[in-house]
């Protein structure tokens, strides 16, 4: 019966609806890599699964069968069941599949409709075939669009500027790190093919734009790599240059480094949150040890334990102004006048950011 219900092979459509997706392998492979609007139901659980692989390397395809349906039955098999109807209740439009679209996702399928009569769709090729869809999609969609690419100094509200814009791709977002020695959020960053499959879906999602705008980033965003095809294609694209006065920075700065991370940490842990925060900007800052040199880190940890200090006990987060600023004008401005230095030959417009969404809308952009 398996082979007549349904199989999905339009996968562009499944990402562009968001459709919800049951993920039938064993845990550490939805660990490694998954999709977004995806759920972890396995089929088997890990050990489950290492027994029936070392069976089938042993014995073959029908003994590894038969071990599968031995250790998944009774109240395990049924617990397996219930948790798979019960997204279906909540999810009757979405999909299922494993990892090559397989014995595990044809089980479950049948299973499912045995027990309730629902032909609950399974994707053809399973994850590694959507995974290679991710894959070539994203070097297609690189090589059809026109990459914009906004650049300027750290704190100059780049991000909030492309959250303005609809034809924009969040690398920062996506990679859930900001870019910097500082850049760490409080959760952790994706995996590499996490992040992957992530950057693939926005671009899917994107792709009737002829023109798509991208932060200036490296080849990495905190510990994940940018694809090749996407370095390729936006270190030759055209520069726009976002220009923010100090005081702006500083605000922009304060936002997103001091109130909203102390902010998050708290939220997460109200006992020990402040305690992480602290951690977090400690941390940050002997990542840039080397950099500053060993008198202006002395200097520097001074001023940030005082900050610390002062927050905490006086709920005052003024003390990190002077921070700040050392570290904008002091350490990253003159790392940013260096590197900028060897991209002005493709900058084409300089402004604040009104006059950089001016000119996007001119040129048909934003």
């Amino acid at each position: 019966m398996s082979s007549e219900l349904t199989q999905i092979s339009d996968f562009t459509q499944l990402f562009v609806n968001d459709t919800p997706l049951i993920d039938t392998r064993a845990p550490i492979e939805f660990d490694q890599g998954a999709f977004s609007h995806t759920s972890s139901l396995p089929l088997m659980s890990d050990k489950e699964r290492e027994l029936v692989g070392t069976c089938y390397k042993n014995k073959g395809q029908e003994q590894a069968i038969v071990l599968g349906h031995e250790l998944v039955q009774g109240e395990v098999k049924q617990a397996r069941l219930d948790a798979w109807l019960e997204f279906i209740k909540n999810n009757p439009n979405g999909a299922l599949y494993c990892f090559r679209g397989g014995f595990r996702s044809q089980i479950t399928q049948q299973w499912i409709y045995e027990a309730s009569g629902i032909n609950y769709p399974r994707i053809k090729g399973g994850y590694k075939a959507l995974r290679r869809f991710l894959i070539d999609e994203t070097d297609r969609i690189m090589n059809q669009v026109t990459p914009v690419i906004i650049g300027g100094q750290t704190g100059c509200g780049k991000t909030l500027l492309l959250d303005k814009l609809k034809n924009t791709i969040n690398l920062e977002g996506l990679a859930n790190h900001r870019g910097s020695a500082f850049g760490n959020t409080t959760t952790p960053q994706p995996t590499q093919i996490n992040f992957e499959n992530a950057l693939a879906i926005a671009l899917i999602k994107q792709q009737q734009h002829s023109h798509l705008v991208f932060e200036d980033e490296g080849s990495n965003v905190g510990t994940v790599h940018i694809p090749q095809c996407l370095q390729n294609k936006t270190s030759q694209a055209k520069l726009i240059l976002l220009e923010a006065n100090i005081e702006e920075r500083l605000k922009v700065s304060m936002d997103a480094y001091v109130i909203y991370m102390q902010q998050e940490f708290i939220q997460q842990d109200a006992v020990n949150g402040f305690n992480n925060f602290s951690d977090y900007w400690l941390r940050s800052l002997e990542k840039i040890q080397r950099r500053l040199g060993l008198e202006r880190y002395k200097a520097m940890l001074k001023l940030v334990n005082s900050a610390l200090q002062r927050y905490k006990e006086q709920g005052e987060a003024d003390g990190f102004y002077l921070v700040l600023e050392e570290l904008l004008v002091g350490y990253y401005d003159p790392m940013y006048d260096y590197q900028i230095q060897k991209k002005m030959d493709r900058v084409v417009f300089k402004g604040d950011a009104n006059e950089v969404l001016a000119y996007l809308a001119e040129h048909s952009i934003g």
